[in-house]
């Protein structure tokens, strides 16, 4: 299942007042966009290049994404995290947040 199924769901749950939301094509769906500007947030996704009703996007801080998928790449460097070694979630929660720590102060 791709994960723009469930993420109107994950969405609802989260306070967009006053924020930006990124994200990549997948997610651009009306439904998705619609909650989240009636949750007062702002849509920062780009329309496919086949949509038939294309939105305006300001790319310039679209581009600034790339920070949080580098940070992602960063932690997918170990192995545990990478591999989900870990059963049980708080575990790997745990080992994510040591492994953000380590990033941050290296």
């Amino acid at each position: 299942m791709h994960d723009s199924t469930v993420a109107a769901e994950c969405i609802g749950k989260v306070d967009l007042n006053s924020t930006i939301f990124m994200a990549d094509k997948a997610y651009g769906a009306k439904a998705i966009r619609k909650l989240i500007e009636e949750k007062g947030g702002m849509v920062c996704i780009p329309p496919k290049t086949n949509e038939k009703e294309p939105w305006e996007c300001d790319y310039v801080q679209y581009k600034e994404r790339h920070l949080v998928e580098n940070f992602f790449l960063k932690l997918k460097q170990y192995r545990g995290i990478a591999t989900r070694y870990a059963k049980l979630a708080t575990r790997f929660l745990a080992f994510v947040q040591l492994a953000c720590c380590r990033i941050w102060l290296a």
